[in-house]
């Protein structure tokens, strides 16, 4: 038996904002943000709407795709570092009352780029272990609601958007659906990636933050290289582990932050880049919601069959990774 996704939908934001709207805010170009990135554009959540509500959007079609009943939903698991509140209460409590599913239990993740990764293994287990039978698993990000727009370095990398899967157990043998799944964290890297005020060591109330510790920051360099390591990790950990090679598998759907450390694994692993399916240049970054985006937009080109074999790979704020295999 295994724990397969029913059904997969996505949203994204109608309203974008272009490389050369961005260079009239802060110095750069399209040619900086195209050659440094891969990154052409980004979609932005509207002023009257919340990350919640592009949760439910994308949910509504995976939900309709899956064949089901939203009350036959078991378990909402939601991945994101940019909720509706300050992790109290969670986004995913907001999700059930808003699609009405009384009966379902709500829990956020925080893993930051790596949650949809962390989150399709934690509905694994839960619909293995026979507790729940149907979990609805989604990655949404408003990150363009805590990002400084002044910060050239970081306001050309992020996006909007959610993507959302319904996984439901597997009985008929023919070995479709997560297939294994690798989790990690090198939590020594806590500080290369985080928004600073907002808990309970920089309270909103206290005096000891700045503007900008508001925002999310980065060191860019420090990701940049744990970023291309692992990707290696993860996908010959995967690999190895599945006693199965890179020819085995149909594509590769990492974490679509930059096209520079997607390509410098490719190269590392020399793998050919065409293997890897990437659509950062449409949507950016979306942090925890950019691999059910990509999987998504991968099923909606045709891209994506029944019975292929794919790998996801992710890495984030904490720091976090990991990765999935699937028979899809």
């Amino acid at each position: 038996m295994t724990a397969e996704i029913l059904g997969l939908g996505a949203y994204v934001p109608e309203r974008i904002i272009t490389n050369e709207e961005l260079s009239e805010m802060v110095d750069t170009s399209d040619e900086w943000i195209r050659s440094h990135t891969g990154i052409g554009k980004r979609h932005i959540i509207a002023d009257d709407k919340t990350t919640s509500d592009m949760a439910v959007e994308a949910s509504k079609i995976a939900i309709e795709k899956a064949g089901i009943d939203s009350s036959e939903i078991d378990f909402i698991i939601v991945a994101t570092a940019s909720g509706d509140y300050s992790n109290f209460p969670s986004t995913a409590c907001v999700v059930q009352s808003k699609l009405g599913i009384r009966n379902a239990g709500a829990v956020d993740i925080g893993a930051g780029c790596t949650g949809f990764v962390y989150g399709l293994e934690m509905a694994r287990g839960l619909i293995l272990s026979g507790s729940m039978k149907k979990v609805l698993v989604i990655g949404v990000e408003a990150l363009s609601r805590i990002m400084n727009w002044k910060d050239r370095d970081t306001c050309v990398l992020f996006g909007d958007g959610a993507g959302a899967a319904v996984l439901g157990l597997n009985e008929s043998g023919d070995g479709r659906g997560i297939i294994d799944s690798f989790l990690g964290a090198e939590g020594d890297g806590f500080e290369h990636l985080m928004r600073k005020a907002g808990g309970a060591k920089h309270p909103f109330h206290s005096n000891e933050y700045q503007e900008e510790d508001l925002y999310i920051s980065m060191n860019g360099r420090r990701v940049y290289g744990f970023a291309v390591k692992i990707n290696e990790t993860i996908i010959n950990t995967l690999l190895q582990r599945n006693n199965i090679t890179v020819d085995d598998l149909d594509r590769i759907v990492p974490h679509q932050a930059n096209i520079r450390i997607i390509q410098a694994a490719a190269s590392r692993l020399n793998i050919p880049i065409e293997k890897f399916f990437i659509v950062i240049e449409e949507y950016a970054n979306t942090s925890a919601a950019s691999i059910p985006i990509a999987i998504n937009a991968m099923q909606e080109r045709g891209e994506l069959k029944k019975g292929d074999l794919i790998l996801t790979s992710g890495f984030g704020a904490g720091l976090t990774y990991g990765g999935n295999l699937i028979r899809w």
